[in-house]
C-alpha cells in the first residue's frame, strides 16, 4: 500500500502476489482478486493461472479517493478495513453458458499505519566509564510498540539486546526476569500516591513502547573511582533518547546509506536526568524509577549533567547507521580485561522498555498531580521542537541500574556490634551471692527461733508440772520467780554463754552485711551511737522472729506502705518540676539501689543529669543501661547523642549505625544518623538518611491508620492483588550490595477504579500499587519540580551555612504523612518528641531549625510549643509567652497549649492569669499532658485565694489520677482549712506514708493534732516539723498562735 501527497487525497491498494494458494478442482486453479471498502467494490483483477508450486502474480492495483468534509473520512480509515477475496473459477462444463467461482479466502488489511505515518524504531542510550575515564556507550535499541489496553505480564523474561538470535527462545537470558514492583518504592519521579491513576493509564490504556533488555558493562577499578567522582560532581546522568526509521537491509550487496541523511534520521530527540546520587549510598547497588524526558538542549544537558557531547547526535552517528542493519549493541570492540575480584565491578544494563508518543498521534491531556510549578522552558526550546513533544505529552522512561558490588561499602552489623562492644564491653550477669544483708536477718531470725525453742524446752523442763498443776490462776509474783530461777540456772550451767555464742555470728552478718561496718571505730561515741542503733534494729527483728514463732493476737504489725518504681520515678519528677533536684536525685538513685539491672532506670536518671546539664554522669548512665543490653535502640541513640555533644563523633556514628541496623524501621535512629551526618557535612549520606526516615515514618502512619479502619470494618480493597506500602519521595534507598544495570520495562499497571480506598490513602500519601515495570510513557503532564531542586542543591550546597543548606537538600523529601487525628507530622517531630523527653534540649535546637524549613513542617502549633518549652527551661519568660502566643494563634483549642500557658503564667508569679490558664485547661475533652502538675499548681492557687472548696476537689482529682505525698497534702490543708479534721488526717497520714521527710506535712499534722487535743502526737509532729526545718514561718507562726491557744504543744515552753 501506499500514501500519496495529501492534495490528491487517493488511496491505492496494490496486490503484487499470491502464496500457498489450491484450489478445488486440481492445483493450478484460475483466480482472481477483489478488492472492498466501505462496503464498496474497488475492482477486481485479471484472471491469473495459479503455478504449480501454489503462487501467482496478480499485479493488480486498485484505488478510493477520501475526503475529510464528506464521503470517505479519516474515521472510516481508521476502523473500517480492505477486504480482499480470492477467487477460484471453475472451469465449464457440458452446456453451461455461465461460469462459477468459488471463494478460496480473505485478507483484511487494517489502513491504520496510513495514519501513523512510516514504522519508526526508539533508540535509548547513555555511556558509563568502563576502561578508565574512556565512556562506554550503551544503546537499547528496536523497542516494540505496544497497543493500550493491556498490562505487561510479570515476571517475563529478559532479552539479550543482540539482534541475529534466531533459535526461538534463545533471545531471554536464563535465571533474568523482570518481576515489577510497586511504584512507590522507586527512585525516580513519579512515585508518589497521586501519580498512581496517571502511570496505570500510561501503561495499561495508552500505547507505549517496550524493550525488555538487559545490556552489560564491565567496570574496572579506574572506571569505578571515575564513575564515583562523577555521581558525586554532577549528581545526574543524561539517558538520550531518540526515534529512527526501521529500515532493513536489502539482500545481495551491501547495503548503500546516503551519509547526508544523519541529521534527518535523528529526530524527536529526548534526554531523561537519572539522579544518581543514591548508588553512594552505602550498601546500596541499585535505582530504578521513572523519569520525565525533557527535550535534548546542549545547554540544559550541560547545566545539569556537564556533559558536553550527545551520544547520538555528536559522537555517534554511526550508531544510527547500526540501527539501520540492526547492529548489535555495542558498536565498539572491547578488549578484554583481567579480573580483579576484589576491585572489579560488573554494570548490567536492564531491560529498557518505555513508552514514547508518536509525533503524529494526539493523546488525551492528563495533568500530573506530583508539582504545582511548570517547567521552566529555555528560550532556545525552538531548536528542538519535537522534543518538546515529550513534555507535552508527559513522557516518561523507566529504567534500572543495578551493580554487582555497591560503591560505597556497608558497614555489616556484625563490625558495628564488635565496635559496640568494644566501646562499651557488656556487662556479666551477676552471680547469686548466698550472704547479703536479707541473708544476714534471715540467719538472725532462725538463730532467735532455735534459741527461743531451747529456753522454752528448759522452762517446761523446771516448771512444768507447776504451770500444769495451776493453769491460769498463777499469779506475777510466781512468774517472776520462775524468771529469776530460770536465769539463775542459764548462767549456772553456762547455757546463757552458749546462746549468746550462738546468736553472736549472726549480728557479725549483719553489721557486716546490713550496716556495711568492716574497719574499727574513729571514737568511743561513735562506737555508742552504733551500738545503740544496732541494739534497737536487733530488738525489732528479735520481735518479729518471736511473733512469726508465736503470733500475737493482741497486737498486729504495723502496716507499710512500699512505694513502687512507678511512684518513685513520679515523686523524682515532681521534685525535678519544683526544682528540688537533690531530692529527685534522691529518688532515682533509690530506684537504681533496689533494681541495678533495670536499664529504664538508667536511662531516666541520665535524662534528669542531662537536664542539670551534667553531661558526663549522663554518659555514664547511658552507657550501663547499654552494657545491660547492647540491643536497646534507646540506650543506643542517647549514647550517640551524648557522643555528638561531647564531640566523639566516631563513636556517634558507630552508635547511630547500629541502631538503624538494629531497628531500620526506627524513624529517630535514621533522623538522629542524618544530623550526625550533616555535621560532618556530608551531603549525600544526609538525604539518605532522612529518606528512610520519611520512608519509615509514612509505613507506620498508614499501617496504624488501616489498622484503625480495619478495627472498624471500612477497609475495602477493592482492587485485585492491591498492596499497601509506603509511598517514597525522589530518593529510593534499597539496601543491597553491588554492579551497575539500566533497566526499561514496560510495567503493567492496573487500569481498575481505585475503590473506596483513593481518598484515604491518598491522604496518607502511602498506597502500593500492583506489581509493575519501568517504561517511557506518553502523557500529558507537568514536569515535577524536583528537577528544578535538585539542580538547586547541586549547586547551593557546598557553599552554604547550615541551615539553608537543609533547606536545598530537603526540598527532594515530598511525602505527606498524617496521622490517625489527620495531623501532619514529620521525621523531625518525632525525634523532637523522643528529645524533649529525654531533656536533651542541647540537641533540640537543632532539629527545630530542620523542622522549620522541611517542606512537610514549618511553623506549626507543636513546633511553637516545644520553643516555647526551651525556653521556659531558661527562665525566658518573654520569648516563651511569644511562641505560646503563636502556638495559640495556630490552633486556639490546644489543652497543651494553654497547659503550658499556665505554667508560664504560674512561674512567673502572675498566679491571676495561671489559674484562667489551668481552668480552661482542664475543661478540655481531651487532657493535656502534664494534668498531675496543671492539678497541683491549680489547687496551689486555690488555697492562696482561700477557695478550699475547689481546692479540695481539685487535689482529689490529683489523687485520683496519679497520688503522691504533694497531691495528698493539698487535700490534707485543704480539708484542715475547711474544718473537716478527721478527712484532714486521714490525707496527712498518707502524704507522711509516701514521704516522712516532708516537713509541710508534719506541721500541718501538728496543727491537726493540736485542734483534736492530742498533745502527745502533736508533740512528736512539731518536733519532726522543726527537725527537718520547716522553711514556711508563717505556717510556724500558726502553729505556735494554737499552741498557746490549746496551751501545749512544744516541749520548750
Amino acid at each position: 500500500m501506499e500514501q500519496v501527497s495529501s492534495t490528491g487525497k487517493p488511496v491505492q491498494i496494490t496486490v503484487t502476489d499470491g502464496y500457498d494458494l489450491k484450489g478445488f478442482k486440481g492445483d493450478t486453479p484460475v483466480t482472481f482478486v477483489r478488492a472492498e471498502f466501505n462496503q464498496v467494490v474497488l475492482g477486481d483483477s485479471a484472471k491469473i493461472t495459479v503455478s504449480p508450486e501454489g503462487t501467482a502474480k496478480y499485479n493488480f492495483t486498485s484505488s478510493f479517493e477520501f475526503n475529510p468534509e464528506g464521503g470517505i473520512t479519516l474515521d472510516d480509515l481508521a476502523h473500517k478495513p480492505v477486504f480482499l477475496t480470492v477467487t477460484e473459477v471453475l472451469p465449464k462444463e457440458k452446456k453451461q453458458k455461465d461460469e462459477k467461482t468459488l471463494i478460496l479466502g480473505q485478507a483484511v488489511v487494517d489502513l491504520l499505519p496510513l495514519l501513523e505515518g512510516p514504522l519508526q524504531n526508539y533508540m535509548v542510550g547513555l555511556q558509563v566509564p568502563s576502561v578508565g575515564e574512556k565512556d562506554y556507550p550503551i544503546l537499547f535499541k528496536n523497542g516494540t510498540l505496544k497497543l493500550g489496553g493491556e498490562r505487561e505480564p510479570v515476571p517475563r523474561p529478559k532479552k539479550w539486546p543482540i539482534a541475529n538470535i534466531l533459535a526461538p527462545g534463545a533471545n531471554n537470558i536464563p535465571n533474568a526476569f523482570i518481576v515489577g514492583g510497586p511504584y512507590e518504592e522507586e527512585e525516580g519521579e513519579l512515585n508518589h500516591p497521586e501519580d498512581r491513576e496517571f502511570r496505570n493509564q500510561a501503561e495499561c490504556i495508552k500505547k507505549r513502547i517496550i524493550w525488555d533488555l538487559e545490556s552489560r558493562c564491565y567496570l574496572d577499578p579506574p572506571a569505578v573511582v571515575s564513575f564515583q567522582k562523577r555521581i558525586a560532581d554532577c549528581r545526574f546522568w543524561p539517558v538520550e533518547i531518540t526515534r529512527v526509521p526501521l529500515i532493513i537491509a536489502p539482500k545481495g550487496k551491501a547495503a548503500k546509506f546516503d551519509k547526508t541523511d544523519d541529521e534527518s534520521q535523528l529526530s524527536f530527540h529526548g534526554v531523561a536526568y537519572v539522579n544518581m546520587v543514591p548508588l553512594l549510598y552505602p550498601g546500596v547497588k541499585r535505582i530504578r524509577g521513572a523519569f520525565h524526558v525533557y527535550p535534548y538542549i546542549d545547554s540544559s544537558v550541560y547545566e545539569k549533567t556537564k556533559c558536553l557531547f550527545s551520544l547520538f547526535r555528536d559522537t555517534g552517528h554511526h550508531l544510527i547507521q547500526n540501527n539501520k542493519v540492526g547492529g548489535v549493541n555495542s558498536p565498539l570492540s572491547k578488549p578484554v580485561i583481567s579480573k580483579n575480584l576484589k576491585e572489579d565491578k560488573t554494570v548490567k544494563e536492564k531491560d529498557i522498555e518505555g513508552k514514547p508518543k508518536p509525533g503524529d498521534v494526539q493523546a488525551p491531556s492528563i495533568k500530573s498531580q506530583s508539582s504545582d510549578t511548570p517547567l521552566e522552558v529555555e528560550p532556545s526550546l525552538c531548536h528542538n521542537p519535537e522534543g518538546q513533544q515529550y513534555v507535552e505529552a508527559g513522557t516518561y522512561i523507566v529504567l534500572e541500574i543495578q551493580l554487582d558490588k555497591a560503591l560505597v561499602p556497608k558497614r555489616m552489623p556484625e563490625e558495628l556490634a564488635r565496635r559496640v562492644k568494644e566501646m562499651i564491653p557488656p556487662r556479666p550477669p551477676l552471680t547469686r551471692r548466698t550472704g547479703g544483708a536479707q541473708k544476714a536477718v534471715s540467719d538472725y531470725h532462725m538463730q532467735i527461733k532455735n534459741i527461743s525453742r531451747a529456753i522454752l524446752e528448759e522452762y517446761h523442763r523446771m516448771f512444768g508440772k507447776q504451770v500444769a498443776k495451776l493453769g491460769s490462776d498463777m499469779d506475777s509474783e510466781t512468774l517472776e520467780e520462775h524468771k529469776c530461777q530460770l536465769s539463775y540456772e542459764l548462767n549456772c550451767s553456762g547455757k546463757y554463754f552458749a546462746f549468746k555464742e550462738q546468736l553472736k555470728h549472726a549480728v557479725v552478718k549483719i553489721v557486716r552485711e546490713k550496716y556495711l561496718k568492716t574497719t574499727s571505730f574513729e571514737s568511743q561515741e561513735e562506737l555508742q551511737t552504733f551500738i545503740s542503733e544496732l541494739y534497737v534494729f536487733l530488738v525489732d527483728q528479735m520481735h518479729v522472729a518471736l511473733n512469726q514463732t508465736i503470733p500475737d493476737d493482741v497486737q498486729g504489725a504495723v502496716s507499710t506502705i512500699y512505694t513502687t518504681s512507678e511512684q518513685l520515678r513520679l515523686f523524682a519528677f515532681e521534685a525535678e518540676v519544683n526544682e528540688n533536684f537533690e531530692m529527685a536525685a534522691v529518688y532515682y538513685e533509690e530506684r537504681l539501689v533496689r533494681e541495678p539491672q533495670n536499664l529504664e532506670h538508667w536511662l531516666d536518671y541520665g535524662a534528669f543529669c542531662l537536664l542539670t546539664e551534667d553531661n558526663i554522669k549522663a554518659q555514664e548512665c547511658f552507657r550501663k543501661a547499654l552494657s545491660l543490653n547492647q540491643n536497646h535502640i534507646h540506650s543506643l541513640l542517647l549514647c550517640g547523642v551524648l557522643a555528638v555533644l561531647m564531640e566523639n563523633y566516631e563513636q556517634a556514628e558507630i552508635f547511630f549505625e547500629d541502631a538503624t541496623c538494629l531497628e531500620p524501621t526506627n524513624v529517630v535512629a535514621w533522623t538522629l544518623l542524618g544530623l550526625y551526618y550533616e555535621i560532618q557535612n556530608n551531603d549525600i549520606r544526609m538525604e539518605m538518611a532522612f529518606h528512610e526516615a520519611f520512608k519509615q515514618l509514612q509505613a507506620q502512619a498508614l499501617q496504624a491508620r488501616v489498622t484503625k479502619q480495619k478495627s472498624t470494618g471500612t477497609v475495602e480493597y477493592v482492587e485485585e492483588g492491591g498492596k499497601v506500602e509506603s509511598s517514597l519521595g525522589p530518593w529510593g534507598v534499597t539496601n543491597g550490595s553491588s554492579t551497575t544495570a539500566i533497566k526499561v520495562e514496560a510495567p503493567a499497571g492496573p487500569g481498575a477504579p481505585l475503590s473506596v480506598l483513593d481518598e484515604f490513602l491518598e491522604e496518607s500519601s502511602k498506597l502500593q500499587s500492583d506489581s509493575r515495570e519501568p517504561l517511557l510513557s506518553i502523557q500529558s503532564q507537568d514536569p515535577t519540580i524536583s528537577q528544578k531542586l535538585s539542580n538547586i542543591l547541586l549547586k547551593e550546597i557546598p557553599a552554604k551555612k547550615e541551615t539553608s543548606k537543609c533547606q536545598d537538600s530537603l526540598t527532594f523529601l515530598h511525602p505527606t504523612t498524617y496521622g490517625i487525628s489527620q495531623t501532619p507530622t514529620t521525621i523531625f517531630m518525632e525525634t523532637i518528641r523522643f528529645l524533649m523527653k529525654v531533656n536533651a534540649v542541647q540537641y533540640v535546637h537543632r532539629v527545630l531549625a530542620h523542622e522549620l524549613l522541611c517542606p512537610q513542617g514549618g511553623p506549626s502549633c507543636e513546633y511553637y510549643l516545644v520553643l516555647a518549652q526551651t525556653h521556659l527551661l531558661k527562665k525566658d519568660f518573654a520569648k516563651a509567652e511569644e511562641y505560646l502566643q503563636q502556638a495559640a494563634q495556630m490552633d486556639y483549642l490546644n489543652p497543651n497549649v494553654w497547659g503550658v500557658k499556665g505554667h508560664l503564667y504560674f512561674l512567673s508569679g502572675n498566679h491571676a492569669e495561671a489559674k484562667a490558664c489551668y481552668e480552661r485547661t482542664i475543661s478540655f475533652v481531651v487532657d493535656a499532658a502534664e494534668m498531675h502538675f496543671i492539678f497541683l499548681r491549680l489547687g496551689h492557687i486555690y488555697l492562696e485565694e482561700k477557695e478550699y472548696e475547689k481546692a479540695k476537689k481539685t487535689y482529689l482529682q490529683a489523687c485520683k489520677r496519679s497520688p503522691s505525698c504533694l497531691t495528698w497534702l493539698g487535700l490534707g490543708i485543704a480539708c484542715y482549712r475547711l474544718e473537716e479534721l478527721t478527712e484532714a488526717e486521714d490525707a496527712l497520714s498518707e502524704a507522711n506514708a509516701l514521704n516522712n521527710y516532708n516537713a509541710e506535712v508534719w506541721a500541718y499534722l501538728a496543727l491537726v493534732c493540736l485542734k483534736a487535743g492530742r498533745q502527745l502526737e502533736a508533740e512528736q509532729a512539731y518536733k519532726y516539723t522543726m527537725k527537718l526545718k520547716l522553711k514556711d514561718e508563717a505556717l510556724l507562726a500558726e502553729i505556735h498562735m494554737v499552741q498557746e491557744t490549746v496551751g501545749f504543744g512544744n516541749p520548750s515552753f
